[in-house]
């Protein structure tokens, strides 16, 4: 009988669950997804719906304990979600028997299931991660995957950890083929946060008066916005309208950056803070390969410049970045380990 793969999914943002469905639908049902809100937002793929471990809404990965087991990036004392998100976890588990998990990503749920006799393979994100929790959990790992092309890995990666990742980028929404508005310019704000708003975008757009500013993802309506700019919100279609786009400016996210790359579209990189650096190594990889004009200062930016600098861009070193069967090849890795003899 073959047995499941389990798919830990985090909860932070949207990329790491549409990473995690854009795998799972080349799996043939053989993936159960596990992770919070889970619910509504799997397809057909089983899954575990699993209690928010969050001690607030705001979650920063600060726990507040002072006596964490090195291992451990969040282990915060008498939390009784946590409790029950173990036993879920592990109920699963002994259930199930899964002949893999794939971790994508906590070092915590990495140790779990490793201590249940699962073998993992842990989803690597970009950025200075050579941390203790992290090291533990790629030691632990039968594999590591990077979810981007080697090129974006950040150079001062340990070298065992580099030589144990395979790199498959390609696992983004793929983009469909639309017809391009060169006159638009799209922002792309990440499920994960980020620190402009629609005044501010209201500013960019007075300065580039003729183009269309489109802004989607997370942002709150403003008052006196110019006529150039529209501030859609959430969309489900997020991989057409940057298809569409003339220009692209967003985050170095690796959900944004995959679809970007996909489409070939201009692109302004405007990397936001997040732990371990990731965003601005990102950024720093897609401007040495030349597939990004990079941002570092969005409140001083030159917006007219970096638009026609984003446009002089060579799609050539998009598609060298970009690999269009990644989640195919992602699932072949991931079943070849799974029934390993």
């Amino acid at each position: 009988m073959t047995r499941p793969i389990g798919y830990y999914v985090h909860h932070h943002g949207v990329g790491h669950r549409a990473r995690a469905l854009a795998i799972s639908d080349e799996g043939n049902g053989r993936v159960t997804m596990l992770g919070t809100g889970l619910a509504g937002k799997t397809g057909s793929h089983p899954f575990v719906d699993l209690p928010d471990d969050r001690i607030d809404t705001a979650f920063n990965n600060g726990d507040g304990e002072v006596n964490r087991p090195a291992a451990l990036h969040y282990a915060p004392i008498d939390h009784d979600n946590i409790r029950r998100r173990v036993a879920a976890i592990s109920a699963w588990i002994a259930e199930a028997r899964p002949a893999l998990m794939v971790v994508d990503v906590s070092c915590e749920v990495a140790m779990l299931a490793r201590l249940a006799s699962v073998p993992i393979v842990y989803v690597r994100l970009g950025g200075r991660r050579d941390d203790a929790p992290h090291v533990e959990a790629f030691n632990a790992a039968i594999s590591i995957v990077a979810p981007f092309a080697s090129p974006l890995d950040d150079p001062a990666m340990l070298g065992w950890v580099s030589d144990k990742t395979t790199y498959i980028s390609g696992l983004s929404p793929r983009p469909p083929s639309v017809t391009v508005a060169t006159d638009t310019v799209l922002v792309v704000l990440g499920g994960g946060g980020s620190s402009t708003d629609a005044a501010f975008w209201g500013r960019a757009a007075r300065v580039v008066p003729d183009r269309k500013w489109v802004v989607i993802g997370p942002c709150e309506q403003a008052t006196d916005l110019p006529i150039n700019l529209l501030i859609l919100g959430w969309v489900g279609d997020a991989a057409a309208w940057i298809a569409r786009a003339g220009v692209v400016i967003g985050g170095a996210g690796n959900g944004v950056i995959g679809i970007v790359l996909a489409a070939r579209r201009p692109f302004v990189c405007v990397p936001e803070d997040r732990p371990f650096g990731e965003q601005h190594s990102n950024a720093r990889g897609l401007a040495a390969a030349g597939a990004a004009v990079v941002c570092e200062d969005a409140a001083a930016a030159d917006w007219p410049m970096l638009i026609a600098a984003a446009e002089r861009l060579n799609p050539a070193a998009a598609a060298a970045l970009d690999t269009p069967d990644g989640a195919a090849r992602a699932m072949a890795h991931l079943i070849a380990l799974a029934d390993r003899e």
